[in-house]
């Protein structure tokens, strides 16, 4: 089954002048039954907070929150005491677990611009807990580098509660990038710049494609291009 989602069916958020998001799945203001999760990944944000802006502590529980950080920098700080600066080209993990609070505010001068991606655990009940780590993914050619992952032990990449692994690709022009999955897998991938042919069908920025029951995903670079690539359990995990 492939699904194809473009950047016009995105849901535009109202969440007022100083943060512009744009949400995959159903999320505060917008819900649809068909839309809540894919396997565990029950949250992808696409957030641009504006300068000198900031959200305020709120709660969390019972979710692994990722922010991926592409463009410009925002502080972090928790009911953990962790106080960091999350800039271009770092990941952070957050363990809810029981509960925890935390605020981000951008202090410079420019947009940030990070996505947010929640997954549902492996198992509820978990100490609350944090990692951040500056990754090397920006400029990687003509690979998937992994920046999060609960499935295997990885060296320099952030650990998750999840069956469940996230890439960021890179591809040139004309360049094939084979991602080998299994049909009991299922894989979600986003554009974040550039445009691509996946499976045979083609991706501009912003547009999303969801595939399940393949052995191999084929990226090609239709233009230079830039992507998240989501590899998720099929069996979806509900609380």
């Amino acid at each position: 089954m492939i699904k194809l989602i473009t950047a016009s069916e995105r849901h535009q958020a109202n969440v007022g002048d100083w943060l512009s998001s744009h949400y995959l799945f159903s999320f505060a203001d917008y819900y649809d039954p068909a839309n809540v999760q894919y396997g565990p990944l029950r949250v992808f944000n696409d957030d641009h907070m504006q300068a000198k802006s900031e959200l305020p502590a709120h709660p969390h529980a019972e979710m692994e929150v990722l922010t991926i950080v592409l463009d410009g920098e925002i502080m972090h700080k928790d009911s953990l005491g962790n106080e960091e600066k999350l800039q271009s080209g770092q990941v952070q993990r957050i363990t809810a677990g029981t509960g925890i609070t935390h605020s981000l505010v951008n202090e410079g001068d420019q947009t940030a611009h990070f996505y947010q991606l929640w997954f549902l655990p492996n198992k509820k009940g978990l100490a609350p807990s944090y990692e951040l780590m500056k990754i090397d993914f920006m400029d990687n050619k003509d690979q998937l580098t992994p920046l999060v992952t609960g499935q295997k032990v990885l060296e320099d990449v952030v650990f998750m509660n999840s069956n469940s692994t996230v890439y960021f690709g890179n591809v040139s022009q004309g360049k094939d990038i084979d991602f080998k999955t299994f049909k009991i897998r299922k894989t979600l991938l986003y554009v974040t710049e550039g445009s691509l042919l996946v499976n045979n069908i083609e991706l501009d920025k912003n547009d999303q494609i969801r595939l399940e029951d393949f052995d191999i995903i084929s990226i090609h670079g239709a233009a230079n291009a830039s992507f998240i690539l989501i590899d998720v359990p099929a069996l979806e995990v509900n609380y």
